[in-house]
C-alpha cells in the first residue's frame, strides 16, 4: 500500500505531494520563497504530505510529464495538478479548513501587504553593479525595512487597552498578525531571510539593529520548526545569488 492510499483510506488525509526546488546537490531544499511558502503552509496545517525536491538540471521524465512547462514548487492533491503559487494558496485554505484544519487567513487585512515591496526593492539593489545608483537602492531598500519595522511596532487592535491614558504602547507580537504564524508570514518571512543572507554575504548589508521589530519577527521565526525546517541551508541561498549579485564598479 501507498503512502498515499494510508494518508485516503486509514487516516482520512487527502494525498498531497509537493515539489520543490532542489539545491546544489540535487537532493537538498534549494533557494526558493515560493516553494517555502507551500511547505510552510502544508506543515501550520497539520496534513500529511509527501515532499519531492527537482533538480533543475535534470528534471526526471515523469516530471516533465506531470506539469510540462512547470518549475517548482507545484503539488498535486488526490492526483490532481495545482501550479500557481497563489491559487495553490488560496486552494489550501479552501479545502483544508476547520473544524479539522486551522484557518491560516490573517484577522488583519494589513499584515498581507506588510512588507509588499521589500523583495523587489532588495533585488534591485543586489543586482545592480553602478557604484553611483548604490546609495538610492540601499535607501529605498532600508526605507522598505523600515515600513515592516514600524508595522511590527505598531500594536494591533487587540493589543491596545482602550481604558488606558497616555501613549499607545509598542506592539510586543511575534508576527504580523499577532502570536501565531498565518499565511502573511509564510509569504514575507522566507524573503526577509534571503535578504539577510544575501545582503550582508554580497554587499556587507546588515539589517539596523534598531529595527527591534525586524529583528523580533525574524528572531521569532528562527524559534518556529514550521519554517526553521522548510528553509534552505544559508549556503544554499549563497549559492543561488553568486552570479545575480552583481559586482560593483
Amino acid at each position: 500500500m501507498s503512502w498515499c492510499d494510508i494518508a485516503i483510506q486509514k487516516l482520512g488525509f487527502p494525498c498531497i505531494e509537493l515539489f520543490v526546488k532542489a539545491g546544489s546537490d540535487g537532493e537538498s531544499i534549494g533557494n526558493c520563497p515560493f516553494s517555502q511558502r507551500l511547505f510552510m503552509i502544508l506543515w501550520l496545517k497539520g496534513v500529511i504530505f509527501n515532499v519531492t525536491t527537482v533538480d533543475l538540471k535534470r528534471k526526471p521524465a515523469d516530471l516533465q510529464d506531470l506539469a510540462p512547462g512547470t518549475n517548482p514548487p507545484f503539488m498535486t492533491f488526490n492526483g490532481e495538478v495545482k501550479v500557481d503559487v497563489n491559487k495553490i494558496e488560496e486552494f489550501l485554505e479552501e479545502k483544508l479548513n476547520p473544524p479539522r484544519y486551522p484557518r491560516l487567513a490573517p484577522k488583519h487585512p494589513e499584515a498581507n501587504t506588510a512588507g509588499i515591496d521589500v523583495f523587489s526593492k532588495f533585488s534591485a539593489f543586489i543586482k545592480n553593479p553602478r557604484r553611483d545608483a548604490t546609495d538610492a537602492l540601499e535607501k529605498a531598500l532600508l526605507k522598505s525595512l523600515r515600513h515592516i519595522d514600524d508595522f511590527l511596532r505598531t500594536p494591533l487592535s487587540e493589543e491596545i487597552d482602550a481604558d488606558a491614558s497616555g501613549d499607545l504602547p509598542e506592539s510586543s507580537r511575534s508576527f504580523l498578525d499577532g502570536p501565531d504564524l498565518t499565511l502573511a508570514d509564510c509569504n514575507l518571512l522566507p524573503k526577509l531571510h534571503i535578504i539577510k543572507v544575501v545582503a550582508k554575504k554580497y554587499r556587507g548589508f546588515e539589517i539596523p539593529a534598531d529595527m527591534v521589530g525586524v529583528w523580533r519577527y525574524l528572531n521569532s521565526a528562527y524559534q518556529k520548526v514550521e519554517f526553521t525546517s522548510t528553509c534552505p541551508a544559508d549556503k544554499e541561498i549563497e549559492f543561488a545569488y553568486l552570479d545575480v549579485a552583481k559586482r560593483i564598479k
